[in-house]
């Protein structure tokens, strides 16, 4: 007589990268699996991703990833430990997509193409033996005794065990529209307000919104607290957060990688007035050697401002960075206030900011299911028994550059592999 426990019934909703990561590796494990997607395709998101071309992870550690998440960084160290970058490239690498590292650190698909990474992972799941079931809109799910009731907008499958990998609210257009936060709120977990993050912002001024288009290499991008910043010495205030990469000047603002990884931060405010936008334009350049630089008279100082700042930044933004703080004098007519103004207008930009282009725009979605109530180690609810959270519905958002990507593969493998336990 075979008293072996039947394997366990799993259902995960949300075939996105950590949905299809889940299904795959409980089915792995001998789970029936049922994955379930909204759509009428597997990751959506995912063939968006990276212009196209999906950045599945960054050329670093576990460390290395979980640093780019800040506080939230803890929670994933367990399941980033256990499933790190070079666990993901070996993943695709097995699945037939070969990678390449580029000099910012991102790891992307040879092929540059987002569909093969969608590919990959669905392909996966399928020969794992998940079953998946197309334009599924999940309505709501509820516990029943000792099984789950997965209500969809037309039908009802039951499960041992269920994993809830639906995504945030990030790019809506792609059916993240934030659904499971109403049903995990009214099975008892907290949702952490939710915001845009890796979005690009509103703000600036006139000048630097005709700048649109200019793009700086180089340029670090720091975020203060208002009253931090009015109320201490220099020598006190200590950024919120601060990030150096590239920067791009948009219409309505900033974008590029340095402005929306600080992004988060300043939606994290309930009030934009509350934080300032720093940012240091020419950072391989001292504040001295600026100052020297414009202080220099040899030659009669007949040289124009214009023309010293364009040695270190690109001409438009040197005649508008000039026009803004300074006329454009010969450097023997300037006078030190407006020299200071200059140097300040250089290495510490302030940029206002009214608000960011929401959701719609946003790359990742910042708050979700508050980390206490999920085990890290498993991604288990500690509130509700048989009930499985990863991905981006958690409140976890990291920078730019393949992070938020490991981060669902890991905790979606780490959810997979728990759901599957006889």
């Amino acid at each position: 007589m075979n008293n072996r426990p039947a394997a366990p019934n799993v259902i995960v909703i949300g075939a996105g990268a950590a949905g299809m990561v889940a299904a795959a590796e409980a089915a792995l494990r001998g789970a029936v699996v049922t994955l379930l997607e909204k759509n009428s395709k597997t990751g959506v998101k995912i063939l968006m991703s990276g212009g196209t071309r999906c950045n599945i992870t960054q050329d670093t550690d576990a460390r290395g990833i979980v640093a780019a998440f800040g506080r939230s960084g803890r929670f994933l160290q367990k399941s980033v430990g256990a499933f790190g970058p070079s666990d993901v490239v070996k993943m695709f690498h097995d699945a037939g997509v070969a990678t390449k590292i580029e000099s910012t650190g991102k790891i992307f698909p040879e092929s540059n193409r987002a569909i093969h990474v969608r590919d990959a992972l669905h392909r996966r799941a399928i020969q794992s033996g998940v079953t998946i079931r197309l334009q599924q809109a999940v309505q709501r799910v509820q516990r029943s005794a000792d099984r789950w009731i997965v209500h969809t907008d037309s039908d009802s499958i039951s499960c041992d065990r269920l994993i809830v990998t639906a995504g945030g609210k990030s790019w809506p257009g792609c059916g993240t529209t934030g659904d499971a936060y109403a049903w995990l709120h009214q099975l008892g977990h907290t949702i952490v307000r939710t915001r845009p993050a890796l979005v690009p912002l509103v703000g600036g001024y006139q000048w630097s919104h005709a700048l649109s288009g200019l793009t700086l290499d180089d340029c670090i991008a720091s975020v203060y607290s208002r009253a931090d910043w009015e109320n201490k010495p220099p020598s006190k205030r200590k950024p919120l957060v601060s990030r150096r990469s590239s920067w791009l000047f948009t219409h309505l603002g900033f974008s590029g990688p340095a402005a929306m990884d600080v992004s988060g931060t300043i939606t994290a405010a309930n009030d934009f007035d509350a934080v300032k936008l720093m940012v240091d334009l020419a950072p391989e350049i001292s504040t001295q050697q600026i100052e020297q630089a414009l202080a220099d008279r040899s030659g009669g100082g007949r040289r124009s401002v214009t023309s010293v700042l364009g040695e270190w930044l690109p001409n438009r933004l040197a005649e508008s960075i000039v026009q803004a703080h300074a006329a454009d004098l010969p450097l023997a007519e300037l006078p030190r206030d407006r020299l200071q103004a200059l140097v300040a207008g250089i290495k510490s930009a302030e940029f206002p900011v009214q608000g960011t282009r929401g959701f719609a725009k946003a790359e990742v979605t910042a708050g979700g299911v508050k980390l206490s109530e999920v085990d890290p180690r498993t991604m288990h609810s500690r509130i509700a028994d048989g009930l499985y959270i990863a991905g981006e519905v958690l409140d976890v958002d990291g920078w730019i550059g393949g992070y938020n990507f490991q981060a669902a593969f890991s905790t979606g493998r780490a959810a997979g592999i728990a759901a599957s336990q006889v």
